[in-house]
């Protein structure tokens, strides 16, 4: 008879199998990477495509390596890595935050709902030179519009989210006598996690955008300031430099949500 806690054979397989078709995807994922990439690099050697207008693997490497050298590497990702999580923050706290007060008075929801609808199909990119002229031309107006970016997103996922919190649970913390804030904090909101870990998910990606369409706007430093000056100065290798550091980070961000998410995916069972 086999040990109560021991495992079949067909399950050590199919884990064995699992494990192998993982190594699998991450190997493919690598390799179609490295191909991708030596294949721009032979591309622009041998002449296929213009190396001016499109730079090459080799040119990037060595515009980022010059970008180290003179110590302004560090500078430009730290702006812009810290301009997109002060404005991925805020973003998602006031999202929330409205999104509770849209849930706690159906009268308020109602009342702005057509204007929340109204700023979700504004082309944010359109508010940036609001946001100057109220803000000056500094960090304040970029963070500004990395909040804009993400907030009514944010906002609108969280409600719904609220809203499709099982209704038979809600029922039954009032026949007990909750009031309303209880049932927020024990069932509304503790419910809303995933919701609130795939709004996480998006704004990273959101709060990026509105952080480099304002570097490209107001600022001095940044990834997005050296795209802009790359171009306006030709030096197409200093841009696509910036666009894969920017690739990087962007990948970074996420995936540190990701773990985020089996943190909480692991405290809560």
């Amino acid at each position: 008879m086999r040990p109560p806690n021991s495992m079949s054979d067909e399950h050590r397989a199919f884990l064995r199998s699992l494990a192998r078709r993982r190594k699998l995807i991450t190997a493919a994922r690598f390799g179609l990477l490295v191909a991708l990439t030596v294949l721009w690099e032979v591309a622009a050697r041998l002449g296929w495509i213009n190396a001016f207008i499109v730079s090459s693997p080799s040119r990037a490497w060595q515009a980022a390596a010059n970008l180290f050298n003179r110590g302004e590497l560090w500078l430009h990702l730290g702006m812009t890595v810290g301009e997109t999580a002060i404005g991925f923050t805020a973003g998602t706290l006031i999202g929330i935050l409205v999104a509770v007060l849209l849930w706690w008075s159906d009268t308020l929801s109602e009342i702005l709902d057509p204007y929340i609808v109204v700023l979700n199909a504004i082309p944010k990119v359109a508010l940036g030179p609001i946001f100057i002229v109220w803000m000056g031309t500094n960090v304040n107006a970029i963070i500004a519009m990395a909040i804009a970016v993400s907030v009514i997103v944010t906002i609108m996922m969280m409600y719904v989210g609220f809203k499709e919190v099982d209704p038979d649970r809600v029922k039954l913390l009032r026949t007990f006598g909750a009031n309303r804030w209880q049932i927020l904090t024990k069932v509304v909101l503790p419910a809303s996690v995933p919701v609130m870990i795939a709004a996480l998910k998006v704004n990273v990606g959101l709060s990026m955008v509105g952080t480099i369409v304002g570097e490209f706007l107001v600022s001095r430093a940044g990834l997005g300031f050296l795209i802009v000056y790359g171009g306006q100065v030709f030096n197409m290798s200093l841009v696509m430099s910036s666009v894969i550091l920017l690739s990087i980070v962007s990948v970074m961000l996420y995936y540190g949500v990701s773990a985020l998410e089996r943190a909480v995916l692991r405290s809560r069972g």
